[in-house]
């Protein structure tokens, strides 16, 4: 089981905020640190949110952790050009000696793209650009040196491409949801990983893609990692547990209703039952920027649980 960290502050980070959590991650134990791409949180009228880029603070996280694995989950398809973003991650994937994964998703936040001035085509628009580029990140990063690549799509042209950004491993993709045919399909065609969102019961969603995968696709449903997303709240004490979720307020409550909020025993249960439904990746899906020792508290509490004696954390 690798049990992953994903950041979604409901405030926003400062890049500070976000190194010091990643770095906690790290010596915590955990597989991976992704950060989620928004540059908007969950209230729209919060004017205390901080936006920051996802695949510019990546790149300082490459730097800066040795182990854990980075990504986004999941990437804005409405925020970067195909080819500019399969550059932009085989950077990040180099900086790092080829931990970049990359969660991409169609979007969905109107208001987000309205503050910033960045086009939000329809639902079904949106969806066609995302296939056309997972075709170019995909095509891009599999050409050999010395070759070229093109792809002649409705919303996306690239002609003769010979400058092959070169990753150090390449990229992982992850597509998830709750979307029952669009979403997997396209999982099925392109990811390396499935992901089910947010829940403790993914079984139907896990049930769709692999009938997609063998039915529509073609393809092994073995070849694809299945994870879940698990909004998680504990404390080391009641009062530590209340002072968190206090400190969350009601858009963090909301998020919570969705994953577990209690003692480290209760996410052992919840990880292991999503074992169960065939998760082999879950993501701790954490709302407070500045809450380091809420990870810790995960790493020593819960990680440690699931870690080989071969593998232990680095040291605090």
């Amino acid at each position: 089981m690798r049990l992953r960290v994903l950041l979604e502050p409901h405030h926003g980070a400062t890049y500070a905020q976000i190194r010091d959590l990643a770095q906690a991650a790290e010596q915590g134990g955990f597989d991976a640190f992704f950060r989620s791409d928004h540059y908007l949180g969950i209230d729209a009228n919060d004017t205390t949110y901080q936006p920051t880029d996802s695949w510019t603070t990546l790149a300082g996280l490459a730097l800066q952790t040795e182990r854990v694995r980075i990504g986004t989950l999941v990437n804005a398809s409405t925020f970067r050009l195909p080819g500019q973003l399969a550059v932009e991650v085989a950077t990040v994937d180099q900086m790092s000696g080829g931990r970049a994964e990359l969660g991409i998703g169609a979007a969905w936040y109107e208001r987000e793209h309205q503050y910033f001035g960045i086009p939000f085509p329809p639902l079904g628009e949106r969806f066609d650009r995302l296939e056309e580029q997972l075709a170019i990140l995909t095509g891009i990063w599999d050409t050999r040196p010395g070759e070229r690549f093109s792809f002649d799509g409705k919303h996306y042209q690239v002609q003769d491409c010979a400058s092959i950004p070169r990753w150090a491993s390449r990229p992982k993709i992850i597509i998830g949801g709750a979307g029952a045919k669009r979403t997997p399909t396209l999982a099925a065609r392109y990811a390396d990983e499935f992901n089910g969102a947010l829940g403790l019961d993914v079984r139907e969603r896990y049930a769709n893609f692999r009938r997609i995968c063998q039915d529509v696709v073609g393809r092994d449903p073995a070849e694809v990692r299945l994870s879940a997303t698990l909004p998680v709240c504990i404390g080391s004490d009641p009062a530590d547990l209340e002072r968190r979720k206090e400190s969350l307020g009601e858009a963090g409550a909301r998020l919570l209703a969705a994953g577990v909020t209690g003692t480290a025993g209760d996410v052992i249960r919840a990880i292991e039952d999503l074992a169960g439904q065939g998760a082999d990746t879950v993501y701790f899906h954490l709302y407070g920027p500045g809450d380091v020792e809420h990870v810790r508290l995960l790493g020593s509490e819960v990680v440690s649980r699931f870690l080989p004696e071969a593998v232990p954390p680095l040291p605090i």
